[in-house]
């Protein structure tokens, strides 16, 4: 308060704007801080979300089956090719996973649509990863790469620990014991049913263009009958004149 002079009322009207000003450029600093510090924790509430929500993904890809054949195959389609070429003395094929599996490879396609995915997803694990996700997702892609089958529950159970660890979930029980997972296998169900559809309309198409030209064929039967009787009765040369 020794600062403050009181004496007369110009001393009070400068006093008065002296602090006006001082709480105005306080409170300005203030906002401009409390702004900056929001903008930043929404871009990094973004970036968490989109890694978490690609990192979920990727998880449902990785681990989405309990039970059957749990490692990836990388053979590639032409690999198979060469492989059946070789045993038949054929010539090398040309294509390079373009096409639908030989009879002689059932469930060659779901296996390629399988390693696609795996790929996709590893590749994913890779730029959004903490440092163990990242070192497990490369050496599955090394596997991968060098023709080897590749097993993904340990990247699996890396994946599950660090979204229920963010979404600040209970960790699971030591008790319960998660059998091991593998990659997500694709439904063909669909697909199939249509191609049911399709042929089921390609033969109804059909019959119907075969009944229309059976139509056609007994009405040109029909008016050919009408028009050979009153020739005949109009015939003076008829035997049943």
């Amino acid at each position: 308060m020794r600062t403050f002079d009181f004496s007369s009322w110009q001393a009070v009207l400068s006093t008065l704007l002296g602090l006006a000003l001082f709480s105005l450029v306080v409170v300005g600093i203030r906002l401009l801080f409390m702004h900056t510090v929001q903008l930043r924790r929404e871009r990094e509430n973004r970036q968490i979300n989109e890694r978490l929500r690609t990192l979920i993904a990727a998880y449902k890809v990785l681990g989405g089956s309990f039970t059957g054949n749990l490692m990836v195959d990388p053979t590639h389609l032409r690999d198979r090719q060469l492989e059946e070429s070789v045993e038949a003395g054929s010539s090398l094929p040309a294509d390079d996973d373009a096409g639908a599996p030989g009879p002689g490879r059932p469930g060659a396609e779901r296996r390629r649509r399988i390693r696609d995915a795996v790929e996709a997803a590893l590749s994913d694990v890779i730029l959004l990863g903490t440092e163990e996700q990242v070192r497990l997702a490369a050496r599955a892609a090394q596997d991968m790469a060098a023709g080897r089958a590749v097993e993904t529950a340990a990247l699996v159970v890396s994946l599950r620990n660090f979204i229920r660890d963010v979404l600040d979930l209970d960790a699971v029980p030591s008790e319960v014991e998660v059998p091991k997972q593998g990659p997500t296998r694709p439904a063909g169900g669909g697909a199939r049913a249509q191609d049911r559809g399709r042929e089921g309309a390609r033969a109804s198409g059909g019959g119907g263009r075969a009944g229309s030209a059976a139509g056609g064929g007994m009405g040109g039967i029909g008016m050919g009958a009408n028009r050979t009787h009153p020739v005949d009765d109009a015939d003076p040369s008829s035997p049943h004149e």
